[in-house]
């Protein structure tokens, strides 16, 4: 799963064929991003901006094809799928001949190319713990000998990079075999993941002191210019191997024109992507409207002005007819997320399992307008409530189980008085054992962001809880996050895959430090997640799912929010664009021609 703001906001069948330009230099897409981005070592990063730029850089074994639904897992650097044993543990890639990184100055004025041993040395990085992988546990976990490795670095403070993995076998130099240590029948969606595009040691060791500002990769695109926080430049790499559309047709409505648009053509087509941070509402809308951008998600504030919304079908939306006029495109569709606001189990104050720190907890999520105010004020009825571990639309999405406590400030007074977080004479509660309770919530400085603090504020108030809010940038809100430094905070996450595994890893105490932001840490839930991983989709796995789910609801290290519809608008001079719901911010750069205009 990877994070992203809590506001609303690939890959190819390919033929081959020697090193060719096929972008035009003067074709430039334009785009923005609501929140920045953290940096562009893939290992390294788990966030939804930064590993938009890192998919478009660097190339992993496998990919998404860009129109099929349901979701294909389609060869991308890989010659073929790989080769599978009958129990699912031993998988053997053929990797593509004539494939290179882009040219740099580390590898000192000669061709690199792509071989097995460097997707070994990438897949070996997720288990360094310098690098402290969000990801790291989808490698750790199954790899034979990973596991072992990264715990002997921990005691050693060093990764030995040269000292075989018996579970990453390189046979030649395009054939590279990864043994599980037990089957995982979702593997083969970790490795087409986006932090697993290949990477250089000669890079990572010539840019040791700072990977995330000099990625290299074999991708169809380079960085050409950083300004964090405020502005990206890609172009088009012109080592990318000459590749040509041949993916499948897809199913939906629209498919078979962005099929027919894009059928024979070199990949990528724009040669130029310009990315603006722009993190207030207005300003990134306005840019659209003056065709200062190409692509957009439509904001909360615009919403009004742009769709045709009924109030009681959020998926019955349509591009309002001024815009329409404009040659305007309207992209609707529900995504592969979820949003939430999490309490960290480790903080002295909401943290613990006890029946007291439950109740607060619990409290609290019982003072969330979700439908009544979030739904409708934030999202403009644009987002469904989340119930579960795993969102609609995801393998392991139980239709049957409802975690939304619901809104009832009432019970969420008496439960706090029922364990003894007394009322003091100021009007607000203290602790049980008379200390002053404070909430700190970290937020951002947007103007959407103080709307919901807004919101938050009237639902501590109602409970008669302190609350302080902490104001930072959303990345340095991240990065401090995974350090369990923050007391609470409100975000969302992204599919990194399509299985529900993707959501409920984050609850595995494994994951602490990684994408477990609550420090959730219950040896049943692990006992239980443990068994799922093993198991192919089914009853028996879906059982499981369930039984994870009331555990977590019961403990309530989270209280959950919504997934979002998303409302993507393209200029009329765009062509080939579709959301890919793993892929969602960037996954379509590749494809998308830019007409004259």
């Amino acid at each position: 799963m990877k994070h992203l703001k809590w506001l609303p906001v690939l890959a190819l069948g390919a033929s081959l064929a020697p090193p060719a330009l096929a972008a035009d230099p003067a074709k430039v897409l334009r785009v923005a991003f609501s929140a920045p981005e953290t940096g562009f070592d893939m290992v390294k990063v788990h966030d939804v901006y930064s590993m938009a730029v890192g998919e478009n850089i660097f190339d992993g074994l496998l990919t998404y094809d860009y129109l099929a639904r349901p979701l294909k897992v389609v060869p991308n650097t890989a010659s073929a799928m790989p080769e599978v044993s009958a129990d699912g543990k031993v998988f053997t890639f053929k990797i593509k001949p004539g494939i290179y990184f882009a040219d740099d100055p580390v590898f000192k004025g000669k061709r690199r190319e792509l071989t097995a041993a460097d997707y070994a040395y990438t897949f070996k990085r997720f288990a360094d713990p310098k690098n402290n992988a969000p990801n790291g546990a989808s490698y750790t976990d199954f790899i034979a000998g990973l596991d072992e490795a990264a715990k002997k670095a921990g005691k050693t403070g060093k990764f030995d990079y040269d000292t075989p993995i018996p579970g990453l076998q390189v046979l030649d130099r395009y054939t590279l075999r990864i043994v599980l240590k037990k089957p995982n029948f979702g593997f083969l969606y970790t490795v087409a993941a986006k932090d697993a595009g290949a990477v250089a040691r000669e890079a990572i060791d010539g840019y040791s002191q700072d990977t995330l500002s000099h990625p290299v990769g074999t991708g169809p695109f380079m960085l050409k210019e950083w300004k964090p926080g405020s502005r990206i430049v890609l172009v088009a790499n012109p080592g990318f191997r000459k590749t040509v559309f041949d993916g499948l047709p897809g199913s939906e409505p629209g498919d078979a024109e962005i099929y027919q648009a894009l059928k024979g053509k070199s990949l990528p087509q724009v040669g130029r992507v310009e990315i603006r941070i722009i993190e207030e509402d207005q300003p990134r809308w306005l840019s659209f409207m003056n065709k200062q951008l190409d692509w957009i998600v439509v904001p909360k504030s615009a919403m009004k002005s742009a769709l045709n919304i009924n109030p009681d079908n959020p998926y019955d939306t349509t591009l309002r007819p001024a815009l329409a006029k404009r040659h305007i495109r309207l992209s609707h569709t529900l995504g592969l997320d979820s949003t939430y606001a999490y309490f960290n189990l480790k903080d002295s104050v909401v943290g613990g399992y006890g029946k007291d720190r439950v109740a607060l907890r619990r409290a609290i999520a019982l003072a969330y307008p979700l439908k009544k105010e979030v739904i409708p004020l934030l999202y403009g009825n644009q987002a469904i409530p989340m119930q579960g571990l795993v969102p609609l639309g995801m393998v392991g999405f139980d239709p049957h189980f409802q975690g939304q406590v619901g809104y009832d400030p009432a019970t969420a007074n008496a439960l706090l008085d029922e364990f003894g977080y007394k009322i003091g004479a100021d009007g607000y509660r203290t602790r049980p054992d008379g200390a002053p309770l404070v909430i700190e919530q970290a937020t951002q400085s947007s103007a959407s962001d103080k709307q919901f603090n807004e919101i938050w504020q009237k639902a501590f108030d109602s409970i008669k809880i302190r609350v302080r809010f902490k104001t930072a940038k959303w990345n340095e809100n991240l990065k401090a996050a995974y350090s369990n430094k923050l007391q609470m905070w409100s975000l969302g996450g992204s599919a990194s895959t399509p299985d529900g595994d993707d959501f409920v890893t984050v609850f595995s105490s494994r994951s602490i430090g990684q994408g477990n932001l609550a420090g959730y840490q219950v040896a049943a839930f692990d006992k239980l997640y443990d068994a799922s991983q093993v198991l192919p989709d089914g009853p028996e796995r879906q059982e499981l799912y369930r039984k994870m789910n009331r555990l977590v609801a019961a403990q309530q290290p989270y209280i959950l929010g919504v997934t979002r519809f998303y409302n993507e608008l393209t200029q009329g001079y765009v062509s080939g664009f579709k959301r890919h719901p793993i892929s969602a911010q960037a996954g379509f750069w590749r494809y998308v021609d830019v007409a004259p205009h």
